[in-house]
C-alpha cells in the first residue's frame, strides 16, 4: 500500500493535470529560492503541463538565492524570468522606510513588501489565467486555511497550491529523492528564504518560520502575497 507521503505526491500531480490541462489555463509559476518552489517545478512537469516561471527580484535578495536561481533553471533547463519595482517607486520607498524602518513598525516593513513585491506581482500574473504557488499549511498559522484549488480574488484568477497539505518531512524526502539542489542557505540553519533584511537562520526547535521578521507576532509574519487583501 503507498504510504501517505506517495498518496500527497500522485494527488498533487493529478490535481495539477486535472486543473491545468481540463481547462486549457495558461499557467505561470512564482518561484521564491525555497525548497517548496522547486517542487513545485517538478510536480508541473511531471504532469505535463504547460506553465511559465517568475520570481520577484526585490533588490534584497541573499548572493546565494540568486545562485539557487540559476541552479535551478540549469537543473531544469527553464528560465526564470524577474520582476521587480521601477528604479522610482523604489527611490520613493528608500526615502519614506529609510534603512531601518521595516523595524520600526508592521506598517512600514508591508510598506516595503507592498512596493517590492505586491506590485511587481501584478505584473508577473497579468494575462494568466492561474499561479502555482508552493505555499504549505504546515508553515504557519497564517497558512493554516490554505486549499489546493483557491480563487484569487485580488488577482482575478486561480491559484494552485499542490502542496499545500504536504509536512517538512514531505518537503526533504522530495527533494532528496528527486535529487533536487537546494538553496544553500538551508546548510546554513535557514528554514525560510526571503529578502536578506528579514531573514535569518533558526535554533533548534523554534519554528520553521521564526526566522521571517522574527521581531514581529507570527499573526503578521506574512508579506502580502498570499493575503487576501486588494493590492493598490
Amino acid at each position: 500500500m503507498s504510504s501517505a507521503y506517495h498518496h500527497k505526491v500522485k494527488q498533487a500531480i493529478n490535481f495539477l493535470k486535472e486543473s491545468v490541462l481540463g481547462g486549457e489555463l495558461k499557467v505561470t509559476l512564482a518561484f521564491s529560492h525555497q525548497n517548496e518552489d522547486a517542487i513545485t517545478i517538478s510536480l508541473a512537469k511531471k504532469a505535463g503541463i504547460s506553465f511559465s516561471v517568475f520570481t520577484l527580484d526585490t533588490y534584497k535578495l541573499f548572493e546565494e538565492s540568486l545562485a539557487y536561481q540559476k541552479e535551478i533553471e540549469k537543473f531544469f533547463g527553464i528560465e526564470i524570468k524577474p520582476f521587480s519595482a521601477n528604479n522610482e517607486a523604489i527611490r520613493t520607498l528608500e526615502e519614506k522606510v529609510g534603512e531601518y524602518g521595516i523595524f520600526d513598525s508592521v506598517e512600514l516593513r508591508k510598506e516595503c513588501c507592498r512596493v517590492r513585491k505586491l506590485v511587481p506581482l501584478k505584473n508577473a500574473l497579468s494575462g494568466y489565467d492561474a499561479w502555482i504557488s508552493g505555499i504549505r499549511i504546515a508553515q504557519s498559522i497564517t497558512r493554516n486555511e490554505t486549499k489546493l484549488l483557491e480563487h484569487d480574488k485580488i488577482f482575478h484568477l486561480l491559484k494552485l497550491n499542490p502542496i499545500a497539505l504536504f509536512s517538512d518531512a514531505d518537503v526533504e524526502r522530495y527533494i532528496k529523492e528527486n535529487t533536487i539542489p537546494s538553496n544553500s542557505l538551508y546548510a546554513k540553519g535557514f528554514k525560510s528564504i526571503g529578502c536578506q533584511p528579514c531573514s535569518r537562520a533558526i535554533q533548534e526547535g523554534e519554528d520553521i518560520r521564526a526566522g521571517r521578521w522574527w521581531w514581529e507576532n507570527p499573526e503578521h509574519k506574512e508579506c502580502g502575497l498570499h493575503v487576501k487583501k486588494e493590492i493598490k
